[in-house]
């Protein structure tokens, strides 16, 4: 009798940090293809900002993401935080697009119900 498949992807919830907002979004990732190059494109997309406004990725409550080995270690639903840089004025970059404006929204998804 062969094997039940095991879930190949993982998702973490993952948000930007930012005093205004503190919702995460789920992102679905393949477990073959997971490396933090892979969690920063994937997480960005669906949050609408550019990779290269990412100054750092912290796991909640305090541990900074900087390599793949870390990244493997995330489980489904572990709270990741996108900590953008600062601008000359120190402020961090407050724009966060709202869903619709974002290229990796799913009306379909958002008209669901349970």
């Amino acid at each position: 009798m062969a094997e039940p498949q095991q879930d190949m992807r993982d998702e973490p919830a993952v948000r930007i940090q930012s005093p205004k907002e503190n919702d995460f979004i789920e992102v679905e990732l393949n477990r073959q293809e997971l490396s933090y190059q892979n969690l920063l494109q994937v997480s960005c997309c669906e949050l609408g900002i550019n990779p290269d406004q990412v100054e750092k990725i912290r796991k909640l409550p305090n541990t900074l993401l900087r390599k793949d080995k870390d990244i493997l270690r995330l489980r489904d639903l572990q709270e990741v935080e996108l900590i953008l840089m600062k601008t000359g004025s120190s402020q961090l970059i407050e724009y966060t697009p709202s869903l619709i404006e974002k290229p990796c929204y799913n009306s379909n998804a958002a008209k669901m119900t349970y």
